[in-house]
């Protein structure tokens, strides 16, 4: 099956692997750093990385959770007062 892009669907193309393979590597990058500031603090306090990296991981999962239902709440009260236009 061969698809045949026009030019404004190939320019979006474009500019979302620009954009992307930009984001990945930031990404990429600030994990690298990450991995290398756990290791750093596990050796110095004598603890596994993977439990200082696991313990980062379920903090951040624990605040996303809540930061999701906080915004969710704040969604349904907006829309009980007709507030969301």
């Amino acid at each position: 099956m061969s698809v045949t892009f026009n030019p404004d669907q190939k320019k979006k193309l474009e500019q979302l692997f620009k954009d992307g393979i930009s984001v990945m590597t930031e990404v990429d990058i600030l994990n690298e750093g990450l991995r290398d500031t756990i290791k750093a603090i596990a050796e110095e306090m004598e603890i596994k990385p993977s439990v200082l990296r696991k313990a980062v991981r379920t903090a951040y999962k624990v605040q996303f959770q809540r930061e999701k239902e906080e915004s969710e709440l704040l969604e349904d009260i907006l829309e009980t007062v007709g507030r969301t236009d």
